[in-house]
């Protein structure tokens, strides 16, 4: 049976708060939102609690957790070889949607880290985050609280969704703020090494940390063959129906034609983009252009809402990889596995 409180989340009630930090004391785990996504988590150092949440939802053990913290003086209780420069760094961007790769210390078991010798780390920028992890007084492990590969949820309906009866309680504080989730960046390397982008932009980290390496993997050419952070190794974000991005976005109405005379298509597009789309084609709003925050909100909600309709396939457009945008493209091409449609040739020969 899982219990559903629903609590302010700008003044989260203390003792709506304390009952789910009781939970988390005796080795249970808990939904909670942040400001990105909805996590599910327990005390990141027992280790059964970590294994919990890998069963809750059917996650890979060697997929690492990342450790939300509450305070600076809880850093050091997870990480150690902890560069000078970084301590002075995060006090101006924690807390927020940045999470760091460090030296675990001895208190973090592997079960937490999938294994790995690094401990993911970030402060949320969360009230209700925030006071569930001082009022547990530990740090806590939590990835996105959705089973394995699913869309990210960014509402507490949506973790019901999933996890009804699989968890004890889901914390309710209304739809999260940036939709995605946090940018990863690995500190144990030089120059630091982005791992998964996200709301906190490369653009911004460019200004903070001078030069920063971004592999390839990021922008959808291959795959990393080890999970040194959530994101990187396993299919992700994506709904069950099939879903395929156009590279193209100057091709799309006429893709969507294409394939809607063969089979049932919804399009995942910008209000801009919508006025291009030919009648009686489902669409899927995601906001607009000149928001890529809007987009990025709406991205894993809309991919929810595609399962629940009565088509073949999705096919989404594509966003400028600038700002959050490389976060969105990153999730969508994720979501498509891959799978993308670049010139009328293509478009031709799909569902042939």
């Amino acid at each position: 049976m899982t219990e559903i409180i629903k609590v302010d989340p700008v003044n989260p009630e203390i003792d709506k708060i304390k009952k789910a930090a009781e939970l988390v004391k005796r080795g249970e785990i808990v939904a909670f939102p942040t400001e990105t996504v909805y996590g599910l988590g327990g005390d990141a150092f027992n280790a059964e609690a970590s294994k919990k949440v890998f069963v809750a939802k059917n996650r890979p053990m060697d997929n690492p957790l990342i450790v939300h913290i509450a305070d600076h003086e809880q850093l050091f209780e997870v990480a150690e070889e902890i560069p000078e420069k970084l301590m002075e760094i995060s006090q101006t961007v924690w807390p927020g949607p940045l999470t760091f790769i460090l030296k675990k210390t001895d208190r973090v078991p592997k079960e937490t880290t999938g294994g790995l010798d690094t401990v993911a780390v970030r402060m949320p920028a969360h009230p209700v985050a925030l006071s569930l992890i001082r009022e547990s007084g530990v740090p806590i492990a939590a990835p996105s609280a959705n089973m394995a590969t699913k869309p990210s949820p960014t509402t507490a309906e949506h973790v019901a969704e999933d996890m009804m009866g699989r968890i004890p309680m889901i914390i309710d504080g209304g739809e999260t703020f940036f939709g995605v989730e946090s940018t990863i960046l690995n500190m144990t390397v030089s120059p630091p090494a982005l791992l998964r982008p996200g709301p906190f932009t490369l653009e911004e980290l460019n200004k903070i940390f001078g030069e920063i390496y971004v592999p390839p993997q990021l922008k959808g050419i291959g795959e990393f063959n080890i999970a040194l952070a959530p994101g990187m190794k396993y299919k992700h974000y994506a709904p069950s129906k099939k879903m395929i991005m156009i590279d193209d976005n100057s091709i799309f109405p006429q893709v969507v034609s294409m394939i809607s005379s063969r089979m049932k298509v919804a399009v995942l597009c910008s209000r801009e983009m919508e006025s291009k789309i030919p009648q009686g084609i489902a669409r899927i709003i995601l906001g607009s252009e000149e928001n890529l925050f809007e987009i990025a909100r709406n991205l894993f909600g809309s991919f929810r809402k595609l399962d629940t309709m009565d088509v073949d396939i999705g096919l989404i457009q594509s966003f400028p990889e600038k700002g959050i945008g490389l976060a969105i493209m990153n999730r969508a091409r994720k979501a498509c596995g891959f799978n993308s449609i670049h010139n009328l040739k293509e478009a031709e020969s799909l569902g042939m």
